[in-house]
């Protein structure tokens, strides 16, 4: 088989770049990009990082870059890694490696000349790709192959990959679910089956990583299938996924060709609450907000009539609605409704007004501080949205002092 060759590829292009392999070279050294930049740039995708992996030991390659006046961080050292910044840009420099040993969630490794080595210890094979500084592509494991057919195929023993790190049970739906095609690896498959209960040694800052990735990939909605049938979700989370509300929301995004956030896909993914679910994946208090706002949200349709829908509108903020139209027209709208699709861009259309008084008002015609300010102010605004939003500052004062 003749490999390909990336010479002349945009990724050389990136700032950068060029002076870390060079500072490698000068100081005796080899260094290739490695995983995920080469597969993309041979896939013709975005590249997000540029990761090295080269035939130096750590304290060399940090003895390289200073010589070419780069700077350092040591980001993992322990495990062979160190950030060169090349103009701006830092690039993961790792020391080829092998195994000694692992316990399901990290390894203790060893220094290494040998790139075959290096890449046997790699999860799957369209990820144990190495590209040279002149741009000549390597495939020790036969990554290319499954590559073209957008095979997801652990690197060797299935089992064995899992049981070095049982991240790469939910890594290996991840890659399906961004890069696979109608093929699954049946081994690989039954693996994850036979060692899901690794899962539970994991973090939940790990799992709730993973997950993100998961279900923003283009073929999330099956990948929830695949898991449901093999019993991932209920061991990670108690229950199944929603994987036709999960599919049908990604189908009405597509419609609108924008791509739906991780909040969204998560309330239509996993029937739990707010708060279990930020349990389950650590999120974040603002995706726990989110969250929860979008569950509370009275569901948008386009039955309502056009105060109505602005009413909501205003209550709920664009943000919120926009999360919840996708919902509730995933749930009972059709693909390419147009009705469906022009209650999601309301937001867009609608210059949504400011209500024109506050406490402060209140208390200046006499009201004492105290829970009536809040009560009556928010009876006020509720009759000036039920008023389509028509009323002036004055026109609510006055009704205010009557």
């Amino acid at each position: 088989m003749t490999l390909p060759s990336l010479h002349g590829h945009r990724i050389f292009e990136t700032p950068g770049l060029q002076p870390v392999l060079q500072a490698i070279s000068e100081a005796g050294g080899e260094a290739r990009i490695v995983g995920g930049a080469v597969r993309n740039a041979l896939l013709g995708e975005r590249i997000h990082d540029i990761d090295l992996a080269t035939t130096l030991t750590p304290d060399q390659v940090v003895a390289a870059a200073s010589a070419a006046r780069l700077k350092t961080v040591a980001t993992g050292i322990e495990h062979g890694t160190v950030t060169v910044i090349g103009d701006s840009n830092g690039f993961e420099v790792t020391t080829l490696r092998r195994d000694i040993e692992t316990d399901g969630r990290k390894a203790t490794v060893a220094f290494t000349d040998d790139w075959s080595a290096d890449a046997a210890r790699r999860d799957f094979t369209l990820n144990a790709l190495y590209c040279s500084a002149a741009g000549q592509v390597f495939d020790p494991v036969g990554g290319l192959d499954d590559l073209n057919i957008r095979l997801i195929r652990f690197v060797g023993d299935p089992e064995a990959r899992i049981q070095e790190d049982y991240l790469r049970i939910l890594r290996f739906f991840r890659f399906v679910s961004q890069y696979g095609r109608e093929d699954v690896d049946a081994d690989g498959l039954a693996a994850c089956r036979r060692l899901q209960n690794g899962l539970k040694q994991l973090s939940r800052e790990r799992i709730g990583q993973e997950t993100r990735k998961l279900l923003c990939g283009r073929r999330a909605g099956e990948v929830a299938v695949l898991m449901n049938d093999a019993g991932i979700n209920r061991t990670l989370f108690g229950t199944d996924m929603d994987a036709d509300l999960l599919a049908a929301v990604s189908v009405r995004a597509r419609s609108l060709e924008i791509a739906p956030d991780y909040t969204t896909l998560l309330a239509a993914a996993l029937p739990l609450s707010a708060d279990e679910q930020a349990a389950h994946l650590r999120l974040s208090n603002a995706q726990t907000r989110f969250l929860n706002e979008v569950q509370s949200a009275l569901p948008p349709s386009p039955h309502l009539r056009e105060n109505e829908r602005k009413v909501v509108l205003y209550q709920t903020g664009a943000d919120t609605w926009k999360r919840a139209v996708l919902l509730a027209w995933a749930r009972d709208g059709e693909p390419g409704d147009k009705d469906w699709a022009r209650l999601y861009k309301l937001p867009d259309e609608w210059d949504m007004p400011v209500f024109p008084v506050t406490g402060n008002d209140l208390l200046a015609s006499g009201f004492e501080p105290g829970p009536q300010v809040g009560e009556t102010l928010k009876a006020l605004e509720d009759w000036w949205t039920a008023g389509g939003f028509l009323a002036s500052r004055e026109e609510l004062l006055a009704r205010l002092t009557a």
